[in-house]
């Protein structure tokens, strides 16, 4: 297995928030070079990157993100969100995010923000609010919104094989290409 430091590497030194949040094609296709490394961490197998701060933003970022950018557009985008949830929960109890450098700690935050809870939302807020970054609350305040109102993401009911609603479906209408 790979360690950790590839992964930061990669995610914040070589790319950045113009890559991470694009949904381009390309972005995804550098994203690949890591699916092994992917599948490994889904099992479970990085256990032990836990031991740091970096690791375990690490083990976070493959399973919150790259599920996105390797499987857009399928289920499996979304199947390792409650584990990246359990695992973000334990980083943060444990002070992880205050251990890494602080325009890094938001990912510490995402598989809050990704739940379909609105009690998980609603810490997700509290969190990114003490994290003082303005412009990624602002994103979590519109992912908790979204829940409130529909109880799930109706951007994912294709993927996941679900049925939308007519309000669901003007509600993605009205959004022009912001996919929550």
């Amino acid at each position: 297995m790979q360690e950790p430091q590839a992964l930061i590497q990669f995610w914040f030194i070589d790319h950045g928030h113009e890559d991470w949040f694009s949904g381009a094609p390309s972005f995804d296709a550098k994203c690949a070079q890591f699916s092994d490394l992917h599948a490994e961490v889904a099992r479970g197998e990085a256990w032990a990157w836990r031991e740091t701060p970096e690791g375990r933003l690490a083990e976070l970022i493959l399973l919150d993100q790259f599920s996105r950018q390797l499987h857009r557009g399928r289920p499996e985008a979304f199947a390792q969100d409650k584990m990246a949830l359990a695992l973000a929960q334990e980083a943060v109890a444990a002070g992880a995010d205050d251990a890494v450098r602080r325009e890094w700690a938001s990912f510490f935050y995402m598989p809050y923000m990704h739940a379909e809870s609105l009690v998980i939302q609603n810490e997700g807020v509290r969190l990114f609010e003490l994290h003082g970054d303005e412009k990624s609350l602002q994103f979590m305040i519109d992912h908790r919104d979204t829940i409130a109102r529909f109880g799930r993401f109706p951007f994912r009911n294709a993927a996941l094989g679900r049925q939308s609603t007519p309000d669901e479906l003007a509600y993605m209408s009205e959004q022009q290409g912001r996919v929550f």
